[in-house]
């Protein structure tokens, strides 16, 4: 009989109608994983849950920076599957590229609601959860940007930074409940978001030819979703069980040094 590293394991994907959250629900499901998507997209979430399989998945339609919505997506976990063993906390969004005294504090309230505010609430009501079953294992996406910083972007690049102090505290806070709290890093991974971004750079749409990003990775080339999947399934499963506090790059390389 297959034995998958997530049977009988709970699982909520937040930004789950996304690439990266549906190519991790995709692959979670795969290795036995119950699945639990979160997002405001309920046909995106509903096309996958249909992947998948209704009798292991389920798709909660929430704003992951409202707190009633975040308590009622983590109860509705627990009502259907019984609880919550693994949490990536994944939405976000881009915001506009413009420089700082031209940025909006309207969209930048909104980018730090979203990717911050989203973040910390998960952890608030997703930690109590997992206790509750003997621990789990949270992943946060941040990104290159959470390291670095990229001109025109100043919401986005402070929400990344922010999201890993969250993950240090809260791995701080989480490890007497055996509950473990990593980040993962993704440069550009070729998703709908890099496809804005683009286009606010005044790249034609769909025009892959010219990707100035890429040219930047050492790989040369974006990260696809499922790359940074397999690097979620390693954190969340048991191959991971002494990994917390960490901030995991995937990333082509373009963290180790000014390319």
């Amino acid at each position: 009989m297959f034995m998958g590293k997530l049977d009988s394991k709970v699982a909520i994907i937040t930004g789950g109608s996304g690439g990266i959250g549906g190519a991790a629900a995709i692959l979670f499901a795969s290795e036995g994983g119950r699945i639990v998507l979160v997002d405001l997209d309920s046909d995106a979430m509903e096309s996958i849950v249909a992947d998948i399989g209704a009798d292991q998945a389920m798709s909660v339609v929430a704003n992951v920076s409202d707190a009633a919505e975040t308590q009622a997506y983590v109860a509705a976990a627990v009502e259907r599957f019984g609880g919550v063993d693994i949490a990536l906390l994944n939405a976000g969004i881009e915001g506009v590229i413009s420089p700082i005294s031209e940025y909006t504090e309207e969209m930048f309230d909104k980018v730090i609601s979203v990717n911050v505010r989203g973040v910390f609430l998960g952890l608030k009501y997703i930690m109590p959860a997992m206790g509750k079953r003997g621990g789990g294992s949270i992943v946060i996406t941040s990104s290159t940007a959470g390291i670095r910083a990229t001109r025109g972007m100043s919401a986005y690049i402070t929400s990344k930074h922010a999201v890993i102090g969250l993950m240090r505290t809260a791995a701080l806070e989480g490890a007497e409940s055996n509950i473990r709290v990593n980040t993962v890093n993704p440069a550009p991974i070729d998703t709908r978001m890099m496809t804005s971004i683009e286009e606010q750079w005044g790249l034609p749409a769909g025009d892959r030819s010219n990707r100035p990003l890429a040219q930047r990775l050492p790989l040369q080339r974006y990260g696809e979703p499922d790359e940074v999947a397999r690097l979620m399934l390693f954190l969340g499963s048991s191959d991971s069980s002494f990994c917390t506090g960490g901030v995991y790059m995937v990333d082509g390389g373009v963290s180790a040094g000014q390319v």
